[in-house]
């Protein structure tokens, strides 16, 4: 993935289509951080990748020194953490003429600095805004060699899918000999706003069982991670489950509690734009 065919070194500000495509990648990156809260608590991994792009640059005093390299580049990053206003992760390209990075570099960064997601689930790529751009621009041969490079199912080129079809009640497209046999069947745009009404399985799934587990130990729901001082409501506030949530408040979480870097549960869903949870910790004074 560290080579420049998918657009990696590009300077977002010199291409507005580049421009437009990262602001998509921002205002979605919600499901991206709620896929891998999921996955953190999945036994058996359901993510291939999961990883953010974001843009790099050197300070002025190192640019004034290296005034023929790049202003800006586009690199990827694995193992990403995020706690409502800084991502952290692990470079996996190599800078083409940046000097203060380097790949496997750990790095940190305001959320206004990524450029894209994706992440893949038995071959299937979803988000990578950039990405699809960057195909769009490819002959069919191109495409076929990039998606070959990467080992994934990028999708037809101008449909960006944010979760998996089984997500919102679809049925996933059948592949294989016979479901090409009549003709491929055309993709068709997904629904964002029946993305945004249906929760994550996952959530839907364990409320029951969470319940169970909270009221026979209360004490869960004080308890802080160690990475971020995130209690189960932050961590459930900040991925977007509005199950998870309501099962906390409802058996006394607290909804003014910070975390480490000063945010309650409230700020941390504000800051993804996860309406609902919003709403349900606004009943509980959460946003006071």
């Amino acid at each position: 993935m560290a080579d420049t065919q998918d657009g990696a070194y590009l300077t977002p500000s010199d291409d507005p289509e580049m421009v437009k495509a990262s602001e998509k990648a921002r205002q979605t990156f919600r499901y991206f951080w709620r896929e891998m809260s999921w996955e953190r608590r999945r036994i058996i991994p359901g993510l291939e990748l999961a990883a953010v792009k974001a843009a790099f640059s050197d300070p002025p005093e190192v640019q004034a020194q290296n005034p023929d390299g790049l202003e800006v580049e586009q690199m990827w990053l694995l193992d990403v953490d995020f706690d409502g206003r800084r991502l952290k992760g692990t470079l996996i390209n190599t800078p083409v003429s940046l000097k203060t990075y380097h790949e496997g570099d750990e790095v940190s960064i305001p959320g206004k600095q990524i450029t894209d997601w994706m992440y893949v689930i038995a071959g299937e790529v979803y988000g990578g805004f950039t990405v699809d751009l960057m195909r769009s621009r490819m002959s069919s041969g191109e495409r076929r060699q990039h998606d070959q490079a990467w080992g994934f199912d990028f999708g037809d080129v101008g449909i960006v899918n944010l979760v998996p079809p089984s997500y919102i009640g679809q049925e996933a497209p059948k592949k294989g000999f016979l479901s090409g046999f009549f003709g491929k069947k055309k993709a068709e745009p997904q629904d964002y706003a029946a993305v945004a009404a249906n929760e994550h399985p996952m959530s839907a799934n364990m409320r029951s069982s969470f319940g169970e587990a909270v009221k026979g130990n209360p004490d869960m729901l004080t308890q802080q991670d160690d990475r971020n001082g995130f209690t189960f409501l932050h961590q459930l506030a900040l991925g977007g489950s509005l199950d998870g949530v309501d099962v906390c408040l409802k058996n006394g979480a607290d909804p003014r509690m910070k975390a480490n870097n000063g945010l309650t549960p409230y700020q941390l869903a504000k800051s993804l734009g996860w309406k609902r949870v919003m709403k349900r910790l606004e009943e509980v004074g959460g946003a006071e």
